[in-house]
């Protein structure tokens, strides 16, 4: 889980699928914490995102980094811990004009039965479960 933090966080961006019914759906995502030993993402509660993934959990996450790129596919767990929502606001400070611990529009989700692909042009994938 550690390398697929450090990953994320080194690339900045990253890109998040979900599903609508039948249309995949792709956004930039830049948000990566660990709290309590799991990997968090964040979104608004009012966005398209967290409704597709109350429909459908199941997602997946692909960022690019200098040639090396990651694919993350994981169920996304919405977690309703305000101590998880502050400690991901408090390494985000930039979010704090948009959501607060407990607001009601935050909403913070875990990565479960995740498993990261490391991948390269040059040499075979690293397959990391965590």
């Amino acid at each position: 889980m550690q390398e697929a933090y450090e990953f994320l966080k080194k690339a900045g961006t990253y890109w998040l699928a979900t599903a609508e019914g039948d249309q995949p759906r792709v956004r930039p995502f830049g948000t990566a914490h660990i709290y309590d030993g799991k990997l968090y993402i964040q979104t608004g509660k009012v966005k398209p995102v967290s409704k597709q993934l109350a429909a459908n959990p199941k997602a997946e996450l692909g960022a690019f980094d200098g040639g090396q790129w990651i694919r993350i596919a994981a169920t996304l767990v919405s977690d309703n811990n305000l101590e998880a929502e502050k400690s991901l606001l408090e390494a985000y400070p930039s979010l704090a004009d948009r959501y607060q611990p407990g607001d009601g529009n935050i909403e913070v989700l875990y990565l479960k039965d995740a498993t990261a692909t490391f991948s390269s042009f040059a040499g075979e994938p690293k397959v990391v479960k965590f």
